[in-house]
């Protein structure tokens, strides 16, 4: 669960030095990452401690764990990468102490022919800790936006040190149709999927990739989603749409 090749259609591979969340916003509500974590929860298991299984659900235990003896894994994949930083967390939790994520950073420095792309929902974080971060080219900085009520993240996404800064529109939860999209490289767009995956709206995508068209943005469009989303696909307007920053 640490390190792995990813089937997240805009990156390569994973990397968790962090484990363990707790929930922060509407998009988190059907959690892909909690309820892995529960499966994996167990005795001896990686995520032991860290979630566990209600009769509501799926739910994360607010333990959040660092994993220090991870920290050197991208060193050592020698073919270059884009990887996804904690894939089963987020490196800005309030558990995660400024020093650590330097660490993380110091390691995204010295394996440079990777592209490492951190997304967080803790935004107010990230932009307080955005002056202590060395922000090197390979380091993409995103935030999650899945609906209007969280649009103050990517104001202080706009603000930080990030060369390249995106926007993961994931689950999107209802019309972004005022997107402030200066200073930003690049948006991902995706329905939500597993079980209780709430719809996507087509006329709300459509609305998005025609922002980042006027606003010169690269735009990724991931997927429908659904409780089956390998039946609904990924394609808008009888084509992929899978723009990345080089």
């Amino acid at each position: 669960m640490a390190t792995q090749s990813s089937k997240i259609e805009w990156t390569e591979s994973t990397w968790n030095p962090v484990r363990g969340c707790t929930r922060v916003s509407e998009g988190c509500r059907f959690c892909y990452a909690e309820r892995i974590a529960a499966r994996f929860s167990g005795k001896g298991m990686a995520y032991e401690g860290l979630a566990e299984n209600t009769k509501a659900g799926p739910r994360w235990t607010k333990q959040v764990r660092l994993v220090p003896e991870l920290l050197n894994e991208p060193l050592k994949w020698r073919t270059p990468r884009r990887i996804f930083v904690n894939s089963m967390s987020d490196l800005f939790h309030e558990q995660v102490e400024l020093s650590f994520i330097q660490k993380v950073f110091d390691v995204m420095r010295r394996a440079d022919r990777h592209q490492f792309q951190v997304l967080t929902k803790r935004s107010e974080r990230l932009l307080e800790f955005s002056p202590k971060l060395p922000w090197y080219p390979n380091v993409w900085m995103g935030v999650s936006v899945e609906d209007n009520r969280v649009t103050h993240r990517i104001d202080a996404l706009r603000q930080t040190g990030a060369q390249i800064k995106f926007l993961s529109l994931e689950p999107l939860l209802g019309a972004l149709p005022n997107l402030t999209l200066e200073g930003i490289d690049w948006v991902i767009v995706g329905g939500e999927s597993g079980p209780g995956a709430r719809e996507m709206q087509k006329k709300w995508v459509i609305d998005i990739r025609d922002q980042c068209v006027d606003a010169n943005v690269m735009f990724f469009f991931k997927q429908w989603g659904g409780k089956r989303k390998s039946k609904t696909g990924r394609k808008l307007d009888g084509r992929t749409y899978d723009e990345i920053p080089v």
